[in-house]
């Protein structure tokens, strides 16, 4: 995976060194650190980190991201050496160093996604205007192509934002991406008409006794 460039102008200086939380982020902060011991609070970093990144979200109408600026009061609000706080900002895919778009469209090429047609999805994306590693003009779309997210059953996948999207093809991936243009709420998970999360594709083979209420096997097994 390349390295994460964090950009650090005076425009970005300008813009954020005055973030603060908001009276409710505020208040979720302290219950935040309220979890944790006295002198435990490092432990709040990816919390506090994403609490920060969905703030700047919804100030910037996107899926939020980690200006410097921010980093470093969160890290003052840990009373940590920034370095700590950037050391997971850079480390987890789920935080944004860079701007990103409302939607922020991460496709899983890893193998098993590769091998059930993860192709046809990033051709719907390209097909929306999308390209790897960057935002559309209108800022609607991010396309960013990451590793396995663990929906290995019910590949190819995509998440966008805080939802996945399962079992895609070609125009399943369309349909959602039309939605979400539309300002929409499209069905998270799978997309295989029928099919609830995970269960084999034609319904379960193994422990089928289960299917509609308990079932003890133990005696069977013995």
């Amino acid at each position: 995976m390349a390295a994460k460039t964090i950009p650090d102008t005076p425009e970005i200086r300008e813009r954020w060194s005055g973030f603060a939380w908001t009276k409710a982020n505020a208040a979720k902060a302290k219950e935040i650190r309220s979890r944790y011991p006295e002198g435990r609070q490092q432990s709040c970093t990816i919390p506090y980190l994403d609490l920060a990144q969905r703030q700047v979200g919804m100030e910037t109408g996107t899926q939020g991201w980690l200006p410097i600026p921010v980093i470093e009061y969160v890290a003052k609000e840990l009373d940590l050496a920034v370095i700590r706080v950037l050391e997971v900002a850079t480390f987890y895919t789920m935080f944004n160093v860079t701007p990103v778009g409302k939607h922020h469209v991460q496709v899983c090429g890893t193998t098993p996604c590769w091998l059930r047609g993860s192709d046809e999805v990033f051709r719907a994306c390209k097909d929306k205007g999308m390209a790897k590693g960057h935002t559309t003009e209108d800022g609607l779309w991010t396309l960013t192509e990451v590793e396995c997210m663990g929906n290995c059953a019910s590949a190819p996948m995509v998440q966008i934002n805080d939802d996945n999207f399962e079992d895609l093809d070609y125009e399943r991936t369309t349909a959602i991406l039309n939605a979400l243009e539309k300002g929409e709420s499209p069905k998270p998970g799978t997309q295989e008409p029928g099919r609830h999360t995970v269960e084999p594709s034609g319904g379960p083979t193994t422990l089928t006794e289960m299917v509609s209420e308990n079932h003890d096997y133990r005696g069977e097994w013995a």
